[in-house]
């Protein structure tokens, strides 16, 4: 019994070595045949090219995306306008009714109270509201400006002559060829288009 499975244990194991050996002494000629082809700029296949563009560079430099900010930065100095006001006028009102607090009776006091709660809900929905209204601003602007970078994209490359355009991110990419670095062409067309469209408005 012992010798039968010591038997199949070889066995098995030649079998795998075998197997082992098929597959990792493919020539690479047949290798490379398996592997799907990039397209070149006639759309043939060939080299796979790669353009990319600094974001930060983009966020500097993009007119759109420096209006963008300044209105954001509006809307939060309104927000905080805003909430200051009515942070103060919750400070008055609680000043004025530990003013009187000595001459209220039980019913006053309740009342004044139940009051300084209902202000300070009050208070508390319309902060979350503006956040809100704000942060769904933020993201509205935001899809804007990446419709636009897209858009732009888009045509620049209507020639195919790159399989992929990515931003680049310092940590996710490792290396990157200068030559194929669009930034320049892409803030110099984004920034015509936008100047055209705000012309016409």
């Amino acid at each position: 019994m012992k010798n039968g499975l010591l038997v199949l244990n070889l066995v098995l194991l030649v079998a795998v070595g075998v197997l082992f050996w098929l597959h990792f002494s493919k020539p690479a000629a047949v290798a490379a045949a398996n592997l799907p082809q990039a397209r070149t700029e006639g759309g043939t296949a060939g080299q796979c090219r790669i353009a990319y563009f600094e974001m930060d560079s983009i966020e500097n430099a993009f007119s759109m995306v420096k209006d963008v900010k300044s209105e954001l930065d509006r809307k939060e100095g309104q927000m905080r306008n805003e909430l200051g006001r009515m942070e103060k006028e919750y400070r008055n009102k609680a000043q004025q009714y530990q003013a009187q607090a000595v001459n209220m009776n039980q019913t006053q006091s309740e009342l004044a109270q139940r009051d300084m709660l209902q202000t300070q809900q009050v208070m508390q929905s319309r902060e979350q509201q503006l956040k809100q209204e704000y942060q769904d601003l933020q993201m509205r602007k935001l899809q804007d400006v990446r419709s636009k970078i897209e858009a732009f994209l888009k045509e620049y490359n209507r020639n195919g002559a790159y399989s992929y355009i990515v931003s680049y991110e310092p940590g996710l990419i490792f290396f990157k060829d200068s030559a194929y670095n669009i930034t320049g062409d892409l803030i110099k067309g984004l920034n015509a288009e936008y100047k055209t469209a705000a012309t016409k408005k």
